[in-house]
């Protein structure tokens, strides 16, 4: 599909045209509860047969051996919260290697996010054509990155390095990684921001709601003369065109930049292994012991007119693109599974990696060669379904006209009605146990309030127990030596406002009287006026650019002043919070905490960690 002269008068009514960027925006595209189906499969790498490793995948249900772009619009249904995205999102599965017992046990998937940036820039950025395919990270990979720690997107300032691993904690006494650490025999950290690196970290990440996160960015530049399916030379990061903007080169197209952030639940681990020893018990479903050969795919599988509404019209930011404007079909709800594509055992304790990988790095040696054609190494297990076939095995049958057609548009130029879609067809029992999905944490807008159900469908007052003890306690202002004194500061007033400290967040939040204001690059005078403006005693901005007002603080904590040590996006001199940490300015110079005790969100299929 084209851009077209209905979503060309949508962008016009919301007063924005569809060309050049003088700003970044974005939206974060969150997920429903589960994931699509963790198999053996990449249609992109290995088209036709089992791939090599297992992956989980998100997103559109004719996902398959041989899936391709005009698939995928054709799907069921998907995983993506935004309806009219059938696009597939994957990246291999963690292993916890048990130093006892030799055995592999899967990690689970806490949650996953796909940040769609929209950067400043003189082209135009379009949406994704369909069947686009295009990866992020090299799955061979075992040694550190020419980049070294840090993270390097632009190709005309040298080797690019779009894969790092992020590990907040409550301390980074000791650090992440070891010290000194060159990469060859452990992890390496960030030189610029001692909660990131490349590589395993060799600590538990014991963050509040923040396990280990694998981050991957993948390049906006398509190439339309390599083509849709040559992965290898369709795509490249744009480089820097001055005053800010980053541009394609001539004759490429520009599209979104999209950022995957997958959160994997290690800390049910801490205990079960020796840290601080520059070495750690993860590995990827490659054999990867290292985490050098991190790695995710897209294949695209969009309503174009909608993704180019959204980029068009759109800076929901952490908000969640659920948020945008005008969405044609709306959002979808509810579980969307397939079948596994290969009869194995993928989940829970297993005495070997999946299509037998051998470990691999550091002391292991290099990875071993990809077998000719691209097809998995020799495994005793069976594809669930012939490799001639190109989709996966769901249930429901197709509905009669196509689902990527819109409806009929209204006079407004909207869509009038959302396409109907079949329902989500359920898992498939596979080798006698139910196979295993990826589950994800709701946004903080999905929690319910005290003894409500919230907006999950699977959600009663049968399943939700909440009691709530509440105390109120002043803490007045830090000494100054509590200010951080390396690099970047929390300035000691902002706007008439006091720094307070650096304070806990949660994914409840723990300012709730203004959550997220699109302020445009943070900055902490922006943030307090916001807050001053709408009449709330209490500013603080989290996670470099986010923002959040109210009175008081409810089940926070004081932390140490190094957990705040993010850059402001706005003022790179400025100090705007950390992971899941915020720093906090007080009309009063002092904060009013209250301490509330909930007890478990109970799911049918996971309970919530609170």
């Amino acid at each position: 599909m084209k851009f077209t002269t209905t979503t060309a008068a949508v962008a016009a009514m919301a007063g924005i045209a569809a060309a050049a960027k003088d700003s970044r925006t974005f939206a974060v595209l969150r997920f429903t509860n589960k994931g699509l189906v963790t198999t053996r499969a990449d249609p992109i790498v290995n088209p036709g047969v089992p791939s090599g490793h297992v992956h989980n995948i998100l997103g559109g249900s004719n996902f398959g051996f041989s899936s391709t772009g005009a698939d995928l619009v054709k799907s069921n249904c998907s995983t993506a919260l935004v309806k009219g995205d059938y696009s597939n999102y994957w990246y291999p599965t963690l292993y916890f290697h048990d130093p006892k017992t030799g055995n592999f046990e899967y990690v689970d998937v806490y949650y996953t996010n796909v940040y769609y940036f929209f950067e400043a820039t003189n082209d135009d950025i379009k949406a994704f054509p369909t069947g686009l395919q295009m990866l992020a990270g090299d799955s061979m990979s075992r040694t550190v990155p020419a980049a070294g720690g840090g993270d390097q997107l632009d190709p005309s300032k040298g080797p690019i390095n779009n894969v790092q691993f992020t590990c907040p904690r409550t301390s980074y006494n000791p650090p992440s990684y070891p010290v000194g650490s060159d990469g060859s025999k452990a992890g390496m950290v960030d030189p610029n921001n001692q909660g990131a690196g490349v590589g395993f970290p060799d600590v538990t990440c014991d963050g509040m709601y923040s396990p280990l996160r694998m981050d991957l960015h993948f390049p906006s530049c398509y190439n339309p003369a390599a083509g849709l399916t040559n992965y290898k030379e369709n795509m490249q990061f744009p480089t820097d065109a001055g005053n800010g903007k980053q541009d394609c080169p001539p004759g490429w197209i520009h599209t979104p930049h999209i950022f995957f952030e997958v959160y994997f639940d290690t800390q049910p681990y801490k205990g079960r292994w020796t840290e601080n020893q520059g070495t750690q018990p993860f590995v990827l479903s490659n054999g990867d012991v290292t985490g050098y050969g991190a790695h995710a795919d897209f294949m695209a599988g969009w309503d174009e007119d909608l993704l180019q509404h959204i980029i068009d019209t759109c800076d929901a930011g952490d908000s969640g693109m659920d948020q945008c404007p005008g969405l044609f079909y709306g959002l979808n709800s509810g579980d969307c599974t397939i079948a596994p594509l290969v009869n194995e055992q993928v989940t829970g304790t297993l005495t070997k990696l999946p299509g037998n990988n051998p470990l691999s790095g550091f002391s292991y040696g290099a990875a071993p060669a990809m077998p000719a054609g691209g097809s998995a190494p020799a495994s005793s297990s069976k594809a669930a379904a012939p490799a001639s076939s190109s989709k996966a095995a769901a249930a429901s049958s197709k509905p009669a006209s196509s689902p990527s057609s819109k409806p009929a548009s209204s006079p407004s130029g909207k869509p009038a009605t959302s396409p109907s879609k079949p329902a989500a067809t359920s898992n498939v029992v596979n080798a006698g146990q139910p196979a295993k999905t990826i589950e994800s944490a709701p946004p903080a807008s999905s929690l319910p309030a005290a003894g409500g159900a919230g907006n999950d469908a699977q959600c009663s007052a049968a399943n939700v127990h909440t009691v709530t003890e509440t105390i109120t306690v002043t803490a007045g202002t830090p000494a100054a030596t509590s200010v951080p004194s390396k690099g970047n500061s929390a300035a000691a007033t902002v706007g008439g406002y006091t720094y307070a400290g650096c304070y806990q967040d949660n994914i409840g939040r723990v300012l709730t009287g203004d959550i997220l204001p699109n302020l445009g690059p943070m900055t902490n005078d922006k943030c307090v006026a916001n807050c001053v403006s709408k009449g709330f005693s209490i500013a603080a901005t989290e996670y470099g650019g986010q923002c959040y007002c109210g009175n008081d603080l409810v089940g926070s904590s004081k932390l140490a002043e190094s957990q705040c040590s993010m850059a402001c996006e706005g003022n790179s001199k400025e100090v705007c919070g950390g992971s899941w940490a915020i720093s906090v300015y007080s009309k009063t110079g002092a904060v009013s905490m209250k301490a509330a005790k909930r007890a478990e969100h109970v799911h049918r299929h996971r309970s919530l960690r609170h």
